[in-house]
């Protein structure tokens, strides 16, 4: 009877303790990720990632296609020169008319993005008779609330901030590509300089001062809208261009639940 109580006196020390080391894991971990939400993405000290929920909003019937956010966007960040390099790049979309007859309500869709629109388009072949509509769409990561690319990642360098940013960790990035061909938006690159993957971080050591991302800042029509649901403004343009518009998300049928919002989107863009 000694023995047993003995015994259970042991087994109960000793799970009380594994059960106070789980504790303190779970809570070095907790502190690791806040920590690498505060050192990694450049944030500056102080800033409380809980505090906030950025979103980032386009009215497709605003951009021009002018290419200045693209440029802005590489110079703020330092994304390396060459088409195939982008953060944030635009399209654009040529709905030709439908062939006489066909019985169909739009022709073939054809889609470009020389340079990643940097230098802008040029003029379209396609005849302005054969042309049913054309529009620009702008693009860079749909932050999504449930993204692949934070599951696939096997060092857990890819991570949700609580404010809504998508972001990646480029000290434990080991460049293995998966969160890239995970990607269904093609949002992601590998750097051919740092040798990790790269995406768009809303500019995050901007946002995390009070700036606006370089591209909204550049934006001359202001077809890229950003705000802070959490802390909305006076006049704010986020809750202006939601109550005003009926927004989308770009392929809602996969699941992701992007946070990146489009005004006047058409069907055809993917």
């Amino acid at each position: 009877m000694k023995h047993e109580l003995s015994r259970r006196r042991v087994l109960g020390t000793l799970g009380g303790a594994l059960a106070g080391l789980f504790s303190l894991s779970a809570a070095r971990t907790a502190k690791a990720v806040v920590k690498k939400v505060f050192v990694s993405t450049s944030a500056p000290k102080g800033y409380d990632p809980t505090q906030h929920k950025w979103l980032m909003c386009f009215d497709v019937d605003r951009c021009i296609g002018c290419g200045l956010c693209v440029e802005a966007c590489k110079t703020e960040n330092h994304v390396p020169q060459g088409p195939t390099y982008c953060r944030t790049w635009i399209e654009r979309y040529i709905i030709k008319k439908p062939k006489p007859g066909s019985g169909a309500a739009r022709g073939e869709v054809l889609v470009d993005s020389p340079n990643g629109g940097r230098d802008g388009f040029p003029s379209t072949t396609v005849p302005r008779e054969e042309i049913l509509k054309s529009f620009f769409v702008p693009k860079l990561c749909n932050l999504c609330e449930h993204s692949p690319c934070t599951q696939v990642c096997p060092v857990g360098a890819t991570f949700d901030s609580p404010d809504g940013a998508v972001l990646v960790d480029p000290k434990y990035c080991i460049g293995c590509g998966f969160c890239i061909q995970a990607c269904p938006y093609g949002c992601r690159f590998l750097n051919p300089e740092t040798k990790t993957a790269e995406k768009c971080t809303l500019c995050y050591h901007r946002i995390t001062r009070g700036l606006k991302p370089a591209c909204v800042e550049i934006c001359p029509t202001e077809a890229r809208i950003f705000g802070d649901l959490k802390n909305p403004v006076e006049n704010d343009p986020i809750q202006t261009f939601i109550n005003k518009n009926k927004v989308h998300t770009i392929k809602p049928h996969l699941g992701t639940d992007p946070r990146t919002l489009y005004a006047n989107l058409d069907k055809e863009v993917r």
